[in-house]
């Protein structure tokens, strides 16, 4: 978050027209620079957990507020906001809200969020839609994350586990 971090997504954010994935020290400068919000190419993607999600749009006192506030959030600035934690929820620009039913609570760890950007990034790379990356990625993200559970235990699971899960997660899907 130093201030020359800070002028470089400034610049990046102006300068750049394709749908973007955006997350952890990212946040945190828009957060800190809420009208960055406004430079967010459409159908960009932004994956905060709670607590950063709660620093760009405040706090709320239960979960239908904080649906409300993501759903709005997103209509707003026209983005794809997935909201990390159990039951990811992204929310699509069009008020959509899509809920995950995978994953379980051992890809709480540091670095996870890291391995579901990637995927998504990858995703996106290959030229499919933010809205096909995002759920696609969200899903596949879990999914690596059931196999890492069942290979190394939820307690002791870490990012890397679940990585090493992912190509047993694309394996499932081709069944």
């Amino acid at each position: 978050t130093k201030t020359s971090t800070k002028r470089f997504l400034s610049t990046l954010l102006k300068k750049v027209k394709k749908s973007l994935i955006l997350d952890a020290d990212a946040l945190n400068i828009i957060s800190s620079e809420k009208k960055l919000l406004n430079l967010i190419p459409f159908n960009s993607i932004i994956t905060p957990h709670p607590k950063e999600f709660e620093r760009l749009v405040g706090k709320w006192k239960n979960d239908i507020k904080k649906l409300d506030l993501l759903k709005n959030f997103s209509k707003k600035y026209k983005l794809i906001c997935i909201l990390k934690g159990a039951n990811t929820t992204i929310a699509f620009p069009n008020g959509y809200l899509f809920f995950n039913s995978n994953g379980n609570p051992g890809m709480a760890s540091a670095g996870s969020g890291d391995v579901l950007t990637g995927i998504i990034g990858s995703l996106l790379a290959q030229g499919y839609s933010s809205e096909i990356s995002s759920k696609l990625g969200v899903y596949i993200h879990g999914l690596a994350g059931d196999f890492a559970k069942s290979k190394f235990g939820e307690t002791s699971m870490t990012a890397s586990n679940i990585q090493e899960c992912i190509s047993l997660a694309f394996k499932e899907l081709l069944k």
